[in-house]
């Protein structure tokens, strides 16, 4: 009895699994009928034929990211470097994507390995870092092309990381130190340089103010010589205006005559004084005339200043 109540309710939930199909809103189901397509069906609920008709495969309709293995590339220097990625596609085609691949998921890995060897061997290691964007492109624009039948669409794929071997890393650190060391060397002489420039046009800018403060200078000293020259000179003609003046009185030729005399005789006392010389010159034999002179001018002098008086 209970055995008999078992069967029935497989037997009944066996039925009712092969008559009804719920399909959900993410994916899509292809329906058979005796082993040939009949139609694809949408998110909802259907009704089977049990033992004709059945769900022969579920498609997911929402955009999939498939992980792709790292793998060992060489680069177009014969560096190895170990490659993985990510591959974004999504089901466009339920019908191309159950009949026109057996397994789209690995075809899709192994055509993205495939041209991620190809992309790589074609540029070197420092192009793989600075190049990513563009072999992406490439990578999607090719898998795409070759997906189109199996009604798949690849939307994008992302490098995930490029690792080199351990000896490329490194000489390749090696290489940024010294790297690095040159652009120091390079920043110290700069400024080095720079410090002389500086120190230079400071140099030549103290030079200059120098120069122009001793030709401000001469400049300076030469205007004042020459503003006392030009005093000197004034005096001098307001004094030679002023004897010329005497000279025209009446007794100014006499009066010059006088102090002429005067000074001759003063400095000719002054030579005597500190010559050691016996012999005299032969005008000292005339100095009794001079004195004779002398005197005559001073009788001449006198009635003048008697006559003045008496005026």
């Amino acid at each position: 009895m209970w055995t008999v109540f078992l069967i029935l309710i497989v037997l009944t939930y066996f039925i009712f699994t092969r008559l009804f199909q719920i399909v959900e809103f993410r994916e899509e189901v292809i329906q058979e009928r005796l082993g040939k397509y009949k139609k694809t069906l949408k998110p909802g609920f259907h009704f089977l034929i049990p033992f004709v008709d059945r769900p022969a495969y579920s498609q997911e309709m929402r955009e999939q990211v498939i992980d792709v293995p790292s793998q060992t590339c060489i680069t177009k220097d014969n560096i190895e470097v170990a490659v993985d990625g990510l591959v974004y596609l999504k089901v466009m085609d339920s019908y191309k994507a159950s009949y026109g691949i057996s397994n789209y998921h690995a075809a899709a890995v192994n055509l993205a390995q495939t041209t991620m060897r190809s992309e790589i061997g074609k540029i070197t290691l420092d192009d793989t870092f600075s190049e990513r964007e563009k072999m992406n492109e490439n990578i999607v624009r090719e898998i795409d092309k070759a997906a189109d039948p199996w009604g798949i669409k690849v939307l994008r794929y992302e490098i995930k990381n490029i690792r080199p071997s351990k000896d490329i890393v490194d000489t390749m650190e090696k290489q940024m130190e010294a790297e690095r060391e040159k652009r120091a060397e390079i920043t110290h002489s700069e400024g080095h340089r720079q410090a002389r420039i500086n120190e230079s046009e400071g140099e030549q800018k103290s030079q200059v103010l120098v120069s122009e403060a001793e030709r401000q200078r001469r400049i300076n000293e030469a205007k004042g010589r020459a503003q006392e020259i030009e005093l000197v000179a004034n005096a001098t003609a307001k004094g030679i205006r002023r004897v010329a003046e005497a000279i025209n009185r009446p007794g100014g030729d006499l009066a010059v005559k006088t102090k002429l005399v005067e000074q001759y005789i003063n400095q000719f006392g002054k030579i005597i004084r500190k010559s050691n010389v016996s012999v005299l010159p032969t005008e000292t034999a005339n100095l009794k005339t001079f004195f004779e002179g002398v005197s005559k001018v001073s009788d001449h002098t006198k009635p003048a200043a008697n006559t003045k008086g008496g005026k």
